[in-house]
């Protein structure tokens, strides 16, 4: 039995998951409302409230999967990439949890936790497989031979897709988080309604910064009345434009690679129109899109458990 924790961004989270991949509890507390006054993250907001949030978050899960601290065998907790302050929050209370009741501990790697959503009860998906990895942070196409390792392919040059989606939103006066507020005004729009561009560049990488910029341009040109009339066209083409160069790429690297399966995960995995742009692929399962301790809980199946205490030192990091 495994307690998961996670705190690389917005959401405090715990699980607790069992060795086959059983998922007993799946807690996550947004702050999404608490973000939505600044259109974004606030590092320092976040860490404070992640503070607040991690014990009381941790109680909930053991009391959902009818457990407590001396049932489990090991804490699994993201130790990067992400926000430093954000991680570290979370990297203590698991040191804690484990020191205080001599378990073992397995940092793990947020990415790996994405990829590993996939590996979880009721519906695992086997490796090998091509994954496309696409969240507020990251926006990654990765090779997945086997569970415990993945290579990356191709990678964004400027904004992730999330983040894409996001400053798109805040152009159109939009919500946070963007792209669920996106998803939703763009079934009111024409996804043809404006041409915007889809960037060609080198090998499988994306880039998202030049569609942006188009987006921006074709704001500042409108009144206050133009962008209320037409912002669900808006809203539609430039989801549509996001959607087509995730959409295309990752069949492009599946013909390269001949992989025999497509899957796709992370917080940009919930989009409606890139689930109906990829009907074969296997997609997480939406609960696990964004960022949860569940993840974080079955990829440390695959990794090295650090024993009591050698962990105490552990430190987080922000980039992988």
């Amino acid at each position: 039995m495994i307690l998961g924790v996670e705190t690389s961004c917005d959401e405090t989270a715990a699980a607790v998951v069992t060795g086959d991949g059983r998922i007993l509890s799946n807690v996550v507390s947004s702050q999404a409302e608490l973000h939505a006054r600044f259109g974004g993250v606030v590092p320092e907001v976040a860490s404070r409230r992640h503070l607040e949030l991690v014990v009381p978050v941790l109680r909930e899960a053991l009391g959902e999967a009818s457990a407590e601290l001396g049932d489990l065998d090991a804490v699994a907790v993201t130790q990067g990439p992400g926000l430093v302050g954000a991680l570290l929050v979370g990297l203590s209370a698991a040191k804690a949890v484990a020191w205080a009741n001599k378990l073992p501990l397995i940092p793990v790697d947020h990415l790996h936790g994405h990829v590993a959503s996939l590996y979880l009860q009721p519906e695992p998906v086997e490796p090998p497989f091509l994954c496309l990895l696409a969240s507020g942070g990251h926006t990654l196409l990765i090779d997945v031979p086997e569970p415990g390792g993945f290579r990356v392919l191709g990678t964004t040059l400027d904004d992730a897709a999330g983040e894409a989606f996001d400053k798109g939103a805040r152009l159109l006066g939009l919500g946070y988080p963007g792209g669920a507020a996106i998803d939703k005004l763009s079934t009111r729009g024409d996804p043809e309604a404006h041409d915007f561009p889809i960037a060609r560049v080198p090998r499988l990488d994306f880039s998202f910064s030049g569609l942006k910029t188009a987006l921006l341009y074709t704001v500042s040109d409108l009144t206050d009345a133009e962008l209320e009339r037409r912002r669900a066209d808006l809203a539609a083409s430039y989801q549509r434009a996001i959607v087509r160069a995730l959409a295309g790429r990752i069949e492009e690297a599946a013909e390269q690679t001949g992989a025999p399966r497509i899957t796709v995960v992370g917080g940009v995995a919930a989009n409606s129109e890139l689930r109906a742009a990829l009907p074969e692929a296997a997609f997480a399962p939406l609960p696990l899109c964004t960022d949860n301790a569940a993840m974080i809980a079955s990829a440390s199946r695959y990794e090295e458990a650090v024993p009591f205490p050698g962990y105490l030192g552990l430190d987080a990091y922000a980039s992988g």
